[in-house]
């Protein structure tokens, strides 16, 4: 739960805090030297960087869902007799889903007797 907070109030905070940060940097620069202005230039790319990346979705970075899955009926598979599978069966309709194509994508989305559901590793 405490995640899930964090993650939808990433961006309001991190606007506040960059309005924060550019307010205080602002008022340092002008009575800075060099090397203040340096760090605190440097420290405003950080708070920068930190603020878009609470934007951004960087899990679809890591993981790429297959939106339209393509199956094979079992005669016609070339899978070896030893490839590790997930299985989901709803009714009287069954998926396999090979291990080796779930541990890069991790998500797939899919129908199965007419429910759509998230199959994931």
């Amino acid at each position: 739960m405490l995640a899930m907070t964090l993650r939808q109030r990433a961006p309001l905070v991190t606007l506040i805090a960059g309005l924060a940060g550019l307010v205080f940097a602002f008022a340092l620069w002008r009575t800075a030297s060099r090397w203040t202005k340096f760090f605190v230039a440097l420290i405003m790319l950080v708070v920068a960087f930190s603020a878009v990346m609470a934007r951004l979705n960087y899990f679809e970075w890591m993981f790429h869902p297959i939106d339209g899955p393509q199956f094979l009926a079992q005669s016609e598979s070339k899978l070896d007799a030893k490839e590790m599978i997930m299985g989901v069966r709803l009714g009287s309709d069954a998926r396999a889903y090979p291990i080796s194509q779930m541990a890069y994508h991790h998500v797939l989305n899919d129908v199965v007797a007419g429910t759509p559901i998230a199959v994931t590793y």
